[in-house]
This record gives structure tokens, sequence and C-alpha cells, in this order.
């Protein structure tokens, strides 16, 4: 590659920049790191970095400038698009160990964090303040705030509050070079310059390593929130009062969509007493003050549009309690066999006509396609099940995630709502972007990363 450094120098010079205990080179432990949670098969990794400080993460950066090594960053490795899946050579840079929540501060309603922070955690921290950190991914009790800023994650709240970005005020980043540079601010405005911080947030690990993040905090609603599970005879009747919610607004702060193939997935492993005929289940939240009116108002409307079912919940647990069925749905699918795992975007007026689509796609191809959706952001998750054990989906797998892409664009949406592009979609990538688009992202990729070496065919 042009201008690319390609010395590999032993990595013993790594090991003595840093200190004792940092750096792995056992083959054996390496692999555990070179690898996200999807079916991808990685490379042979020449060393793991475990990084504990911002100073690490620089001399790591500058070696690997100075010697032309891909670095491959790394969170806890929950990510389902092969965002760090390692490559030949590579470097893995993980920053789970970076753990500190550095700053709470209840008068700013602001954190600041390292990458290593569990999501969990500092929403457990924020709360004992009478706050909470919104961005609620299904993942929150084992991902990284580093992980979810990579790739912008949304959840289970973001009907009301957002993603990531939404919530991300400022960054310490490392740049390629080893350069430290500051984004953003820790004012709920500001608008100085480029919009850095929103730049590096969802770049997948391409541009820099994020080593620091301000983020925002909201007040915790003053009771606890209600729930609402509807079931379905029918999945569009399910997409079509999603619909009629937002439409009537409600304002939920959750709002999930559970087909049968999930549910049946969720009841073989934990018995939640799946009815035969439900064919899907939309759980729907309100954290307002007067979330009982609507939730309520949820559940009839629910009914409206051919609900079998719709109750509420009645103690904090019962609404824990279903939503953790939701919660359930991906270890449940990982059950059955290998998956893919996509996530379309789509605007919500166009959810049902998706659903439909997908559940064309499964009948054409004699597929398992269970799929859960943020369904207020349009939002859906099909993921293909395969045969366990192959090396990667057999091409009729691929023939029907192509479909389902190609009729996601069609209908005015996106490839990736929050997992990112990682190595999985790349092969799509073009037919959003186009090629003007391309080009400018490549451009911006050689202003912040030269010589490609932050996490090399990824996400561009």
């Amino acid at each position: 590659m042009s201008g690319r450094l390609v010395l590999f120098r032993d990595v013993d010079d790594l090991i003595s920049a840093l200190p004792p205990g940092r750096v792995l080179t056992d083959p054996d432990v390496t692999a555990s790191y070179a690898r996200d949670r999807t079916f991808l098969q990685a490379g042979a990794v020449r060393a793991v970095v475990l990084a504990e400080s911002r100073d690490d993460v620089v001399t790591t950066m500058k070696w690997a400038t100075a010697n032309g090594v891909p670095v491959v960053p790394r969170g806890a490795g929950t990510g389902l698009a092969g965002g760090a899946v390692a490559g030949d050579g590579s470097i893995v840079l993980s920053l789970a160990r970076m753990t500190r929540i550095v700053e709470l501060s209840p008068a700013d309603e602001i954190a600041v964090v390292q990458p290593g922070v569990i999501t969990a955690d500092l929403d457990r921290a924020a709360r004992a303040h009478g706050l909470m950190y919104a961005p609620d991914p299904s993942s929150y009790e084992i991902s990284t705030i580093g992980g979810n800023l990579a790739t912008n994650a949304g959840g289970l709240r973001c009907v009301k509050y957002g993603v990531t970005r939404d919530s991300a005020l400022g960054l310490e980043v490392v740049l390629a070079d080893g350069q430290v540079v500051n984004t953003g601010r820790r004012t709920m405005k500001g608008v100085t310059g480029y919009d850095l911080t929103g730049l590096f947030v969802g770049s997948e690990g391409t541009l820099g390593i994020i080593t620091e993040a301000t983020v925002r905090l909201r007040r915790a609603p003053a009771k606890p929130p209600i729930t609402v599970a509807a079931e379905f005879t029918s999945l569009r009747d399910a997409a079509s009062a999603v619909a009629a919610i937002i439409a009537a607004g409600c304002q939920p702060s959750m709002l999930e969509l559970i087909d049968r193939n999930t549910l049946v997935a969720i009841d073989d492993w934990r018995h939640i007493g799946l009815e035969p005929t439900t064919q899907g289940m939309l759980l729907a939240q309100s954290d307002a003050a007067d979330g009982e009116a609507a939730a309520d108002r949820m559940a009839a409307l629910c009914e409206d549009h051919g609900a079998t079912f719709a109750a509420r919940s009645t103690t904090p647990e019962e609404a824990d309690e279903l939503i953790a069925v939701r919660r359930m749905a991906y270890q449940a699918k990982e059950r059955l066999g290998e998956c893919l795992t996509e996530d379309v975007c789509v605007p919500r007026s166009k959810l049902p006509e998706m659903i439909a689509e997908i559940e064309a796609v499964g009948q054409r191809h004699g597929l398992m396609i269970c799929t859960v959706a943020h369904a207020g952001d349009g939002n859906l998750h099909p993921v293909f099940i395969f045969e366990r054990g192959l090396p990667e989906p057999p091409p009729h797998v691929w023939a029907a995630a192509d479909e389902i892409f190609r009729a996601a664009l069609r209908l005015g949406g996106t490839l990736t709502g929050e997992h990112g592009v990682g190595l999985l979609k790349k092969r799509w990538l073009e037919l959003e972007s186009g090629p003007v688009v391309a080009s400018l992202q490549t451009g911006i990729k050689r202003v912040f990363d030269p010589h490609n070496i932050l996490n090399p065919g990824k996400a561009i």
C-alpha cells in the first residue's frame, strides 16, 4: 500500500517499552483475543496488548506506526459484525482493563469514563445519584462503553433517548501515530469547529483509539417503568400497533418486537409459556410520570390492532421479567446453530413491509430467520441460523441476506442501525454509500491514518 511502512520489527521492542505483563504472545492465548462474537475466523496475531492507561495506548500506536504493524482495537469482544476480528500479523489492542469511572458529576449530569467500563456498571453508578446512562444495548451487562462508542450502539431505550452518539459529549483519542487529541466538551451545547466527536463515534476503531469519554447522564425516572406485553397472531399486526403507538404520542421508553421463531427458541430454553397461535410479541414500556396511563393506552392500541392478549406489569419485578424475555433473544438463537446477525433499519412507516420481506425471504430460501426489532426506531435484527461448524454461511444464506439488505435500501433504509459494518457488511457498502461518499470516507480515513494501520479492512 502506498506510503505504508512494512518493517515488522520484532515485538520484543514493544514488550520492552511497556510495563511488565502488558503484552501476550502465547498463540493459544492471543487467539482468544483475535475474534468477536461472529463466526468469522481470525488470523494469527503477533501479540495482544492489555492496555491499562492512555500511555500504554500511545506507546503501542507509536511502535505500530514506526513498524507498519496493523492494530485491531478491542473491548469485550461482543461485536456482531466482525469489527474486532484480527488479521494475520496484527496487534490486538485490548482496552478491557481500562475500567475507571474517572468522574461522575451529578451537578453537570455527566460522567468521564475509560473505554473498558461495562455499560451497566456506569448506569448503576449513575443511579446512585438519581441519574442514569441512557444507551441500553441488549449486551449492556457485558459490553463496554468503548465498544458502544465504536459502533454507535443503540439498544432497548433508544426509541426515547437516542443512540450512543446522542450521549457522547467529548472524547480523548489516541491517533495512529500516538498523538493525543481531545474532542468535544463537557457542556450540553457547543459548535466550535467540526464535530470530531460525532465522527469518531461509529468509526469502528478505524480513525483512532478512544481512551476516555465524557458522556451525558439523564435524570432517572421518578417511578419504576411500566411494561406492556402484547401477543399477536400476525407479525404485521404487531408492526401496525407500533405505528399506532408512535402516532398516538405515547412516547414509549422501549418498544421491542419479537417474532415467533425467536419466541420458540426462548420458550424451548426458558419455558415462558408460549401460546401456539402467537406469531409475535410486542413489549412496550413507559417511564413517564403518567406511566400507568400511557401503558394502558398502549395496551388498548395493541388490542385495537389485533392483539389477542395485552397486559401491563403491576410490579417492578413483573416489568423486569418481561424485559428479560427480550434480553434472552440472542443467547436463545445461538443455541440453535451458527448465527449470521444483521441489523437493517428502515423508516418506521415501512416496518410492516420490511417484516413481510424478511418472512418472504425465509420462505423462498427455506431458512430459519429469527427476528427481533427495536420497533420504535425501525431497526430490525434478522438472524440467519445455519449449520454449526461451517467456516461461513452457505451460499443460500448469503443470497437471503443480500435480498434483505436490498429490500431495506429500497424502502429508504440502511444496512446497519447499530452493529456497524465491520467485515460482514462490506460487500454491500457501496449499494448504500455510492462512489462519491465512498471516496470522501476513504479520504477521511487517509487524513487520520495515512499508513492504514488502524483496524484495516473494516467499516469503509
